[in-house]
């Protein structure tokens, strides 16, 4: 059984901060950092690692939609960058 350990984790970029993906489907690309998670020790980066929800109608007449949300990436895949 796990035991709910808090363990401080720092992470070494910050929000608003450039980086370069260095691993993982979207390498190379580069891009602003939106929001930190740090019990996971990940990051949300704006306008990558894009997947879609498609929604379902939730009352009768409404159309049904297709979201797309920015997931999180683990902050080990991206360094900082500078031009």
């Amino acid at each position: 059984m796990k035991k709910n350990i808090n363990v401080r984790i720092k992470i070494h970029v910050k929000v608003g901060e450039k980086v370069k993906i260095i691993s993982g489907e979207e390498k190379g690309k580069v891009g602003l950092v939106k929001k930190i998670i740090k019990r996971q020790n990940k990051i949300i980066i704006e306008g990558i690692n894009l997947k879609t929800k498609h929604i379902k109608p939730g009352q009768n007449g409404e159309n049904g939609k297709i979201k797309r949300f920015e997931f999180p990436i683990h902050s080990s895949n991206v360094s900082s960058y500078e031009e």
